[in-house]
């Protein structure tokens, strides 16, 4: 149930990363309300999980997974170039946060 959480979480991290960014510092109404929203649902989250998770496997995992969304939708989106690289390393993460749920 935990990682469910985190992971659920880290996709909130996405959310409001992105509408950090969309926000034009928090100078527009929508996005500004969605980022705080996401934010404070994404910390409850994953303090939740860090209750039955350690503390450095739950944040690797959250901002892992939050990274790789903002990343990969920011490719999907047109916002950032899509490389092989990029791909690459970006699933490099993945296989990260997957390894430390399997060493869990």
């Amino acid at each position: 149930m935990y990682w469910l959480v985190l992971v659920l979480s880290g996709v909130l991290e996405a959310v409001w990363a992105t509408a950090l960014g969309r926000s034009q510092g928090f100078t527009r109404l929508a996005p500004t309300v969605v980022f705080g929203v996401a934010m404070a649902a994404s910390m409850a989250g994953l303090a939740y999980a860090m209750r039955g998770l350690p503390i450095g496997t739950a944040y690797a995992g959250w901002v892992g997974i939050g990274a790789v969304l903002t990343a990969g939708y920011a490719m999907w989106a047109g916002e950032e170039p899509v490389t092989v690289v990029r791909v690459l390393l970006l699933a490099g993460i993945v296989g990260c946060v997957i390894g430390l749920k399997l060493t869990h």
